[in-house]
């Protein structure tokens, strides 16, 4: 049997456990709630898995992996992150709240629970309009990271690939609900656990060992790309220069804004309402805190490493064994150093990253359009709830699928960043005011929604360089792709074009929720008290 059948032959495998948890999930749906919250009983296992799968994708492996290539150890700090703010943080002070409040007001999604706590259909429908309208682009990425993977491993065209995987996604998320979704997650998130511990022993045990594989990377700093070492870098151990581009780009939009934006993702706070009470979250904490750690802190290790491994074998860097595309420097490192048994087990783990993330992305995406903007936005009524969010999640992939045919190269670690920093400007403080301050009113989450979301946008399209460029708006109007360009060179306003939006967005967004419910009218006690009778 020739190694491209061994591969084939345990995708199909895989695919076949992936289709009969989907079937399930199918069968274990019978209402709207099953479809959209798993029926309120998950067990706390599942829904740590899925948790940390959906969390997990292959944009954090390959697209953050490669990401780690380039910019080194810094990226770790995003690992503390993760584990302190998105797992503990998150499920022991978010999480119960959540899912409390959820109970109380009989919330399905995040959207719903955010306009049920502010009794407004204009917040509901306006969260799950900006969620449908970009998590398409988030998916986007985890679909390049998979399609990439799936080229260089198995040779298949890059466009087949995408279109093979998304069909394969689109049959068990579109008729299974959640349930089928997380059940899937949990196994695949079992999977990818067991080959990133693989994928860090083999590092550190070819360079020689931990200390002698740090020992090599620091002493490559010399051969830091010219490119890399203008914009700041002094090496993959050594970090770079305080203050400079890149030391911007890596600590307030890598580490930052998916740090914090992790905190008001809907595909992940749905999650908590799966549960049935709060012990299961106490013990998703520990699944979750662990299984973080050896997804992103794996990858990121490996990553940086792969610069040694490449060099003593080629004598090349990483990214110029990528040909300069950072996407694929992670599918480039297991094809051409791990073993080649490892190579299609590590296939499986990137089916398993992609899938379990992509599967959540298509269901909150459906169900923001059918559910939040349609049926409770505009006021139409549906004559058949779950087909609407069927329909719903059908949308969202075709979209998905053009953004992922149309972004351009080593755009996975930047339009994650992206969705979850937008995430966190439009709702972090309405979320966790809405969750802990009574005082918190109506007027003040709108207000601070749209004013997040604007101050936002504004950064994306007219200061921050990486965005404003690609889309031009900024150009066409002001003749230069950024506004901080026109500040003198080096000032504090010149270095706004690499300072991540969410650092200007995000206070705005808080600032604007206190000041505008302390000036506008309370709400009703006796509505709060029914949003606060669990809590």
């Amino acid at each position: 049997m020739t190694p491209f059948v061994i591969k084939i032959v345990t995708a199909l495998i895989y695919l076949a456990v992936i289709f009969y948890l989907g079937y399930k999930g199918w069968k274990e749906t019978k209402s709207a709630s099953d479809y959209m919250l798993a029926g309120r009983q998950m067990n706390p296992f599942v829904m740590a898995m899925s948790y940390g799968a959906t969390f997990i994708s292959t944009s954090a492996i390959i697209g953050f992996g490669g990401a780690a290539a380039m910019f080194g150890f810094p990226l770790l700090w995003l690992t503390f992150l993760n584990i302190f703010v998105g797992i503990f943080i998150a499920m022991a002070f978010l999480g119960k709240r959540t899912r409390r409040m959820g109970v109380a007001l009989d919330a399905h999604t995040f959207p719903e629970l955010l306009g049920l706590r502010y009794q407004s259909r204009f917040i509901q429908g306006f969260s799950g309009l900006v969620i449908f309208l970009f998590i398409p682009v988030y998916a986007a990425a985890v679909l390049i990271g998979i399609s990439r993977m799936l080229e260089v491993s198995l040779g298949i065209p890059y466009d087949v690939a995408l279109i093979g995987f998304t069909v394969i996604l689109a049959i068990y998320v579109i008729t299974g609900g959640l349930k089928a979704v997380m059940y899937t997650d949990a196994f695949q998130g079992s999977v990818m656990f067991v080959m990133m511990i693989i994928l860090v022993a083999f590092a550190y045990y070819s360079l020689g060992g931990f200390t002698e594989a740090h020992q090599q990377l620091t002493d490559m700093a010399p051969l830091m790309p010219e490119k890399l070492v203008k914009g700041g870098m002094k090496g993959w151990t050594q970090g770079a220069v305080a203050g400079s581009p890149l030391w911007l780009t890596i600590y307030t939009t890598i580490v930052y804004g998916v740090g914090i934006g992790v905190l008001a993702q809907p595909q992940l706070s749905v999650r908590f309402m799966t549960v049935a009470s709060d012990r299961e979250l106490n013990r998703g904490v520990l699944y979750g805190g662990v299984f973080i750690l050896f997804m992103t802190g794996v990858a990121f290790v490996v990553g940086a490493l792969s610069n040694v491994v490449f060099y003593k074998a080629l004598g090349k860097i990483s990214i110029a064994v990528a040909e300069g595309n950072s996407d694929k420097i992670i599918p480039e490192y297991i094809t051409q150093m791990m073993p080649e048994w490892f190579g299609v087990l590590f296939l499986l783990a990137m089916f398993a990253a992609a899938m379990s993330t992509l599967s959540s992305q298509f269901h909150v995406g459906g169900t923001s359009l059918g559910r939040d903007f349609y049926e409770r936005g505009l006021g139409k009524k549906a004559a058949n709830e779950v087909m609407l969010n069927q329909a719903g999640i059908g949308v969202t992939i075709l979209i998905t699928l053009i953004w992922g045919k149309y972004l351009p190269e080593s755009i996975i670690a930047p339009a994650t960043a992206f969705f979850f920093g937008l995430c966190a400007a439009a709702f972090l403080p309405a979320y966790v005011l809405g969750l802990y301050w009574k005082g918190m009113t109506k007027i003040g989450a709108v207000v601070s929604m749209a004013g997040g979301f604007a101050a936002s946008m504004f950064y994306l399209l007219f200061v921050h360089t990486k965005e404003s460029q690609a889309i031009g708006l900024c150009k066409s109007m002001f003749g230069v792709d950024s506004l901080a360009m026109l500040a003198e060179k080096g000032s504090a306003g010149f270095m706004l074009q690499w300072v991540d939006p969410n650092i200007i967005a995000l206070p705005v967004s808080f600032i604007l929720a206190v000041v505008a419910s302390l000036l506008t009218r309370k709400m009703d006690d006796e509505h709060l008290n029914l949003c606060w009778r669990h809590l």
